[in-house]
């Protein structure tokens, strides 16, 4: 079985920081994502508001950089679940657990007007690491740093 899920979008609105009552940081925040379509009677493109969760170093890393209209990528599992509200009705809640957020512009790349443009090349990325808590390393071991590479024939496969 399989749930995966990759949006991009921009942020409907800052990301609110918790944290649980054993000191877990949680943040949620709302990713506006396009629809692939525009609105056969008026000619706009129409837009879902997906709500996001992340948790642990994620959720304050995404807290302390990400803001309202940032252009941003989730990957991530979609999670229904529910509750009883005041009323007594059941109220059903779908949202994405984010294990990884990449941020496609830097926070002086959001004034498009001045052409600054955002680089979706950008290393201002975050993710939850591995599935035990851990974090990834910080270097990329496929990255061009423009130095040749020292390969010996032998270690060639032709």
């Amino acid at each position: 079985m399989l749930n995966r899920v990759i949006l991009i979008g921009r942020l409907t609105r800052d990301p609110e920081l918790r944290y649980t009552p054993a000191g877990v940081a949680v943040t949620q925040f709302t990713l506006a994502v396009d629809r692939p379509f525009t609105n056969a009677g008026s000619k706009e493109r129409e837009a879902d508001f997906i709500n996001i969760v992340t948790w642990r170093q994620l959720a304050e890393t995404c807290a302390n950089y990400l803001r309202k209209g940032r252009l941003t990528a989730v990957e991530g599992r979609i999670q229904v679940r529910n509750y009883d509200n005041n009323e007594g009705k059941r109220v059903y809640v779908t949202e994405v657990i984010a294990d990884n957020v990449r941020f496609l512009e830097s926070s002086n790349g959001a004034n498009r007007e001045d052409g600054g443009g955002s680089n979706a090349n950008a290393n201002y990325g975050a993710s939850s690491g591995n599935r035990g808590g851990g974090s990834r390393g910080q270097q990329d071991p496929f990255i061009d740093d423009g130095k040749p590479i020292d390969i010996s024939d032998d270690d060639l496969p032709f």
